[in-house]
């Protein structure tokens, strides 16, 4: 019963939290008395759930112990429900810390004087959960921060949870360069789910909840709900006030055009709005984490390169529930399932590539093409083309583009378990098992 444990000892409501978790995970009679003998059968199968759900290694939990070790400050990013509050309280369960969610307003009040209440808990790590709710508090942090190494007490002091990107980064960096880290924190991905359970997390995707619910509907339902709360409450808190269905409109036009070269033309006549508007709506939704923006390959003088971005619905669970797709035989008969799994792989390999490296694709006029160029820290270049066939071919614009680009390693991802060689230069290989290597770059 560790999990619990720690849940309870920082504060977080007991009776709220399990119950909900049931009935996502498909027990809807909530959380059985301990001393109940009708409910031991039950309970014993909700607290494995429980565990399962909230104590799947995160593979950043040791790099965000280590950024703890080493700075004052460290920012954990990421959309809302992907386990940041899970993640830091399982660390903080290892110390002494204080943990306070500033969406409600019991713990806001707490910070009506921060620097009196953050002086009480000099000797903790304090976790301030949605801190974008707080803005002001920055200014706060840094002269607590500053007071603090100045008294021998300089790293592991706060932990701030956030759920937007650039606004977020904006403010902390304004107010805490040189004392502050930053770390992003997605759902689950095929590394941490392990390979017997990729095909399910790429059609239901990586929210926790949505992952492990007990039944397809359960999950397709809490993405639904997902992506209403969004479009209803949690996007007017970060950018102007836009009309909910014309957002989710958009939003479905993503993932209708998943994985493909922005045309940001016809997204606009499709919505009757300007090409402007239709940036500030990407841009929105980049920055809240749920939309990436593939950026093209530019560093080849002598070829015409496609100039435009590409973009995909970051998880490919939210992308099918946008468009109605139940479940993987759904999936497997809809136009869009090539182009999910090349979003679902690009994703993976972009979160296991190590820090500092950079992600493009590659297009030329006449067609050539690499699906995901990793640039690692030392310069090297990876060339990575996804297939969804079990049995993948070379297609000649990728050996045309790998003959322009000189990669040191080419891939053909796909589908198996089973790694071969395609021609001297080429393997074919596993999601999985390509993110390991990738991930162990340096």
């Amino acid at each position: 019963m560790k999990p619990l444990v720690v849940w309870n000892r920082l504060g977080v409501p007991r009776g709220r939290r399990l119950s909900q978790n049931a009935k996502l995970l498909g027990y809807n009679d909530g959380w059985p008395p301990v001393n109940s003998k009708a409910g031991d059968d039950k309970y014993a199968i909700m607290e494995s759930g429980f565990i399962i759900a909230y104590m799947l290694t995160r593979r950043l939990a040791p790099r965000l112990t280590g950024l703890l070790q080493h700075s004052p400050a460290v920012v954990l990013i990421g959309p809302r429900q992907t386990g940041k509050t899970t993640l830091a309280l399982t660390i903080a369960a290892g110390r002494e810390a204080v943990y306070l969610d500033l969406e409600n307003e019991d713990d806001r009040a707490k910070l009506a004087n921060p620097a009196l209440y953050l002086a009480d808990h000099a000797t903790r790590l304090v976790i301030l959960d949605e801190v974008h709710r707080t803005p002001e508090i920055f200014q706060r942090l840094r002269g607590v921060i500053d007071a603090g190494r100045r008294r021998g007490k300089g790293n592991g002091r706060f932990l701030l949870l956030g759920s937007a990107s650039m606004d977020l980064l904006r403010q902390t960096g304004e107010s805490l360069a040189g004392r502050i880290s930053y770390l992003e924190l997605g759902p689950f991905d095929a590394l941490e789910v392990g390979g017997s359970e990729t095909e399910r997390l790429w059609v239901r995707g990586g929210f926790p909840l949505s992952f492990l619910a007990a039944s397809d509907d359960l999950s397709l339902e809490w993405r639904r709900n997902f992506i209403r709360t969004y479009l209803e409450r949690d996007i007017p808190q970060f950018g102007p006030r836009i009309a909910a269905e014309t957002l989710r409109r958009f939003w479905t036009m993503l993932a209708h055009n998943q994985c493909q070269v922005l045309n940001a033309a016809n997204l606009a006549r499709g919505l009757g709005v300007t090409g402007k508007t239709i940036a500030g709506y990407l841009d929105l939704m980049v920055d809240l984490l749920l939309v990436r923006r593939l950026q093209p390959w530019h560093s080849n003088a002598g070829k015409r390169l496609t100039k435009s971005p590409k973009v995909y619905v970051r998880d490919t669970g939210i992308a099918h529930a946008l468009l109605g797709i139940r479940d993987k035989e759904a999936l497997l008969g809809h136009p869009v399932v090539g182009h999910t799994w090349e979003s679902f792989a690009i994703e993976t390999l972009i979160g296991c590539a190590p820090e500092g490296s950079e992600a493009h694709y590659y297009r030329t006029a006449n067609g050539t093409e690499v699906d995901l160029i990793v640039t690692l820290p030392g310069g090297k270049l990876w060339a990575i083309e996804v297939k969804r066939s079990s049995a993948p071919h070379l297609e000649r614009g990728f050996r045309s583009a790998c003959q322009d680009l000189r990669p040191a390693r080419q891939f053909v991802v796909y589908p198996g378990e089973e790694r071969f060689p395609m021609d001297e230069s080429t393997d074919a290989i596993g999601l999985v098992e390509l993110g390991r290597e990738l991930q162990a770059m340096k």
